[in-house]
């Protein structure tokens, strides 16, 4: 049986065109659970055929398929990253190497678009009025609420997420700012995604994605603090 150091949660929705490239760029040591959130073109198949652990999240957002991936995991290190295509899994150690030598708590990859229309103007537009909010809101020095990002299983647990739509990957940033998490970002290349953007891709997606955001940003975000906060114990037992 192999034991894999990182578990690459990958939430699909009709990403069957993408995914061939994306799981044969996994790294040694790495394993891919592709969590289907309803595909129609056959994606959860393919992903299984190529070797990728496949688990089923009927619920419908984002925040359900990355959730049900996070729970899935078994590894001491779980990384996100988008199904699309957009980035490279060959670029993942980025933002896994920090947590792997405990130099950070959690990692976000800032994305350098490799093209111009790598990232739509409206979508890079509300990313930076997002980043600026959070950089006043939390003191921490963040440019990009980026898609592929690293952290520690059990203190990713530790969190208790609830958000189960567009803005799960921001709770997971304020809970971790609130709970005194290191927190690094990396940049990472990012290049047009292959097929349709169900989020950022259209001026709906990101609506919605702004809309999800705000409710957790007009909200003094302190809940998972207690709970979350990482004992320094805790990082040399991870560190052994």
């Amino acid at each position: 049986m192999i034991n894999f150091r990182v578990d690459v949660v990958l939430p699909c929705l009709n990403e069957a065109q993408a995914l061939p490239w994306i799981l044969e760029r996994m790294p040694v040591g790495y394993r891919a659970i592709v969590v289907d959130n309803g595909s129609t073109d056959g994606s959860a198949a393919i992903a299984r055929s190529l070797g990728a652990q496949v688990v089923h999240e009927n619920r419908r957002g984002f925040g359900a398929a990355a959730h049900a991936g996070l729970l899935a995991a078994t590894a001491p290190i779980v990384a996100f990253c988008d199904a699309d295509a957009s980035m490279d899994p060959r670029d993942l150690p980025l933002v896994v190497d920090p947590i792997s030598a405990d130099e950070a708590d959690l990692v976000l990859g800032r994305r350098r678009p490799t093209t111009r229309n790598a990232w739509p103007p409206h979508a890079r537009l509300a990313n930076t009025y997002l980043s600026w909010r959070l950089r006043r809101t939390t003191g921490v020095n963040i440019h990009d609420l980026g898609p592929m990002r690293a952290a520690r299983r059990d203190h990713l647990l530790a969190l208790d997420l609830i958000d189960r739509r567009s803005g799960y990957p921001l709770e997971m940033f304020l809970g971790a700012a609130a709970a005194n998490w290191r927190i690094r970002e990396v940049d990472t290349p990012y290049a047009p995604r292959v097929g349709r953007s169900k989020v950022t891709g259209t001026v709906r997606g990101t609506l919605t994605a702004i809309k999800d955001m705000s409710a957790l940003l007009s909200t003094d975000y302190r809940r998972p603090a207690a709970a979350a906060n990482i004992d320094p114990s805790i990082r040399n037992e991870a560190r052994s």
